[in-house]
């Protein structure tokens, strides 16, 4: 069964599931693009801070570009003017493709305007270097400063969403504003594996507890980026679309109320690699 897609503002069709990379050598991401792409995805997401894009574009290589909705980031330390169209063309580079179908703020940074960080994707836009604008780790007060000053609409924001925390003030505003919602860290890392409801309902369905995450997520209307090093793994978190969850099981799952972030939490190192602020 294919994978269902959502529509963007701009009319083009984002994959409900995509194949996350995050944290994948280049020793492994290779392997998991693949496999994720032979089981049926047609989403890859990844960012410059990643530092595997390269590898991601030989595995590319050998696929029709045209069948994959590909997604980058721009560090939030290159949300200048210049190093946005800088980092986007250096990704582009990387990954051995003219187009991004989704270019994201990897986070927000308040030391650079934020018009002047949109402006630089609107000229991308223009250039057709990239086809659909987004932000990643945005709050519902940040989202909403972006739409105000974008000439592009804002396409998808990616945050932190699982069972153990799922923004529910994010992702109204989301809902509110036409902004699709893809969940960064869907299987928070791992961790809600442990997570006693989720174990139930994965033992009684057969399934296991990655499938009722991810499926928990899909019926959300929320777009899932699970990442695995495991083949086996890739493709099992797909297999998605050929079952449900009953109405009560879905509920047991929306009631868990940790509020448990396990990367997105309220302070931030600003000194390193990722915003790069000196004092």
């Amino acid at each position: 069964m294919s994978i269902p897609t959502t529509t963007l503002p701009s009319g083009d069709e984002l994959p409900t599931v995509g194949v996350g990379t995050w944290n994948l050598d280049d020793d492994t991401v290779g392997d998991s693009v693949r496999a994720g792409l032979d089981a049926g995805y047609a989403h890859v997401d990844t960012a410059e801070g990643y530092h595997n894009e390269a590898a991601i574009g030989e595995a590319l290589a050998d696929y029709d570009r045209e069948d994959v909705f590909l997604t980058s980031k721009v560090l939030p330390k290159h949300l200048d003017y210049e190093s946005v169209v800088a980092s986007c063309e250096a990704s582009l580079e990387r990954l051995g493709t003219d187009y991004l179908d989704l270019y994201l703020i990897h986070w927000p940074n308040p030391t650079i305007s934020l018009r002047e960080t949109l402006n630089a994707m609107a000229t991308l836009h223009d250039q057709g270097k990239i086809r659909n604008v987004g932000v990643s780790n945005f709050s519902a007060y940040q989202l909403s400063a972006a739409h105000h000053v974008s000439d592009i609409p804002i396409a998808v924001n990616q945050i932190e969403y699982h069972p153990w925390n799922t923004q529910d003030d994010v992702v109204q505003y989301c809902r509110e504003t036409n902004t699709v919602v893809e969940a960064a860290a869907p299987l928070g890392r791992t961790e809600v594996f442990a997570d006693e409801t989720i174990r139930a309902i994965a033992e009684s369905y057969d399934r296991s507890p990655a499938q009722v995450i991810l499926k928990w997520a899909v019926e959300n209307d929320v777009v899932p980026l699970p990442k695995s090093s495991s083949p086996d793994h890739v493709r099992a978190n797909r297999d998605l679309f050929d079952w449900d969850l009953a109405t009560e099981d879905h509920q047991r799952i929306d009631d868990i109320d940790h509020h448990q972030p396990v990367y997105d939490f309220p302070a931030r190192d600003w000194s390193g690699d990722t915003y790069g602020i000196s004092q």
